[in-house]
Formats: structure tokens, C-alpha cells, sequence
């Protein structure tokens, strides 16, 4: 029988509870950022610092998130099965992919809810959505 410390599971269980109630008690205190985990906090923190400690070996590519490292490393790989009809492009994601294609056709999906500004993707909207909030 393994050893199961009370205190433990109940924390896991009221950690777990939090995904039914939709409560985030764990909030930014530098933009309205909220998560039902701590650890999704910390590693949220980091965005609003210039803390990059996840460095790629290869090239000077660093990033707050191991996840993000992980996918950078695939472009150093020589494999690229997702390639551009259009042009030479090729990469390793479909993702990629898609939005490249989005360059040809001039299609801008994400746009800003306050002016007239549209983009490719949903992370440079996040980014402009800062210049209306500071």
C-alpha cells in the first residue's frame, strides 16, 4: 500500500475542485491574469519580466516557458514535412504552416475589438491589445 500523506491529497483535491467552481484564486497583481494553479501563476509572472531562463543551445533564442524552448527546437531540425504549395517554405508544425499560407492570401483572422487593427495570429493581437490597456 503506498504511503498517501493526508495533507497532500487533500490540497491535490481542493486544487482539483477549483476546475469545477471555475474559482481562480491565484491572480496577477500586474495585468487581470487569474489561474486555478499556482504554478500557472509563477510561470505567467515571467511574462511581465525580462526573466528568459529557457536558452536554445543552437541559436540566441531564449523564452520564459520550457514548452515554448521545446517547440523552438524544432526548426533546427532538418526535417520540414509541411511545405508551401506557393513557395520554399517549409517547416515542422502544420500551425506554422497555416499561418504562413495566411501571407499569400492577405487574410488577417485576429481582429482588435477596440480598433480597426487585424493580424495573423493570436499572439500578436494579445501583444497590440496592450497599447489600449498600458
Amino acid at each position: 500500500m503506498p504511503n498517501i500523506n493526508k495533507s497532500d491529497t487533500s490540497a491535490a483535491f481542493k486544487t482539483h475542485m477549483l476546475t469545477h467552481t471555475g474559482e481562480k484564486p491565484y491572480k496577477c497583481s500586474q495585468c487581470t491574469y487569474a489561474s486555478s494553479i499556482s504554478g500557472n501563476l509563477k510561470k505567467h509572472l515571467l511574462t511581465h519580466s525580462n526573466e528568459k531562463p529557457f536558452k536554445c543551445s543552437q541559436c540566441t533564442y531564449a523564452c520564459a516557458d520550457s514548452a515554448y524552448l521545446k517547440k523552438h527546437l524544432l526548426i533546427h531540425s532538418s526535417e520540414t514535412p509541411y511545405r508551401c504549395s506557393l513557395c520554399n517554405y517549409g517547416c515542422t508544425r502544420s500551425g506554422d504552416l497555416k499561418r504562413h499560407i495566411l501571407t499569400h492570401t492577405g487574410e488577417k483572422p485576429f481582429k482588435c475589438s477596440v480598433c480597426n487593427y487585424a493580424c495573423t495570429t493570436s499572439g500578436d493581437l494579445k501583444e497590440h491589445t496592450f497599447t489600449h490597456t498600458g
